[in-house]
């Protein structure tokens, strides 16, 4: 079935079919009770989001999530396979007609951050409350997951 997305502009997919699948990476440590989530910036206008990326080969969607964490913000951490919610957003392509992405978010428990990883002179990446967070991100469904993210209701055998 050819399902029509709504098209905002001419240079955007406008079938399902061509609506791109990302995989992100809620990265979070709790402290004392306190909950922070790091975020990064983009490498294109510098705004505040989570890791994302496209799935990568052999891994699941959580390791994929995990996988963009690493190259995007030095994280290695404790994945969990449980889905916290999806969100879309307009990824711009300089040769390409710009791409619907529907993103699924994974929460990932940093043990550690590097400070050597694939993209460090790329981004910035700074710790934030829950709430501070959502505030600075652009995409509303993106900001809902990060106001209500509890680490308390992950599931202990969804880690890997």
């Amino acid at each position: 079935m050819n399902m029509m997305v709504e098209n905002p502009s001419p240079e955007i997919s406008e079938t399902a079919e061509d609506i791109g699948k990302q995989y992100a990476a809620l990265c979070f440590s709790t402290t004392r009770g306190k909950t922070r989530v790091l975020l990064i910036t983009s490498r294109g206008t510098g705004r505040w989001i989570v890791p994302k990326g496209w799935r990568v080969e052999g891994a699941s969607a959580a390791g994929s999530a995990a996988r963009e964490a690493w190259e995007e913000a030095g994280v290695i951490g404790r994945i969990y396979e449980q889905c916290l919610g999806t969100y879309t957003y307009l990824k711009y392509f300089e040769k390409a007609p710009d791409k619907i992405c529907e993103t699924q978010v994974f929460p990932v428990k940093v043990l550690s951050l590097k400070g050597e990883f694939p993209e460090r002179g790329q981004r910035r990446r700074k710790w934030f409350s829950p709430k501070k967070a959502a505030s600075l991100v652009q995409e509303p469904e993106l900001a809902h997951i990060l106001r209500t993210f509890d680490p308390r209701t992950l599931h202990p055998a969804d880690k890997s």
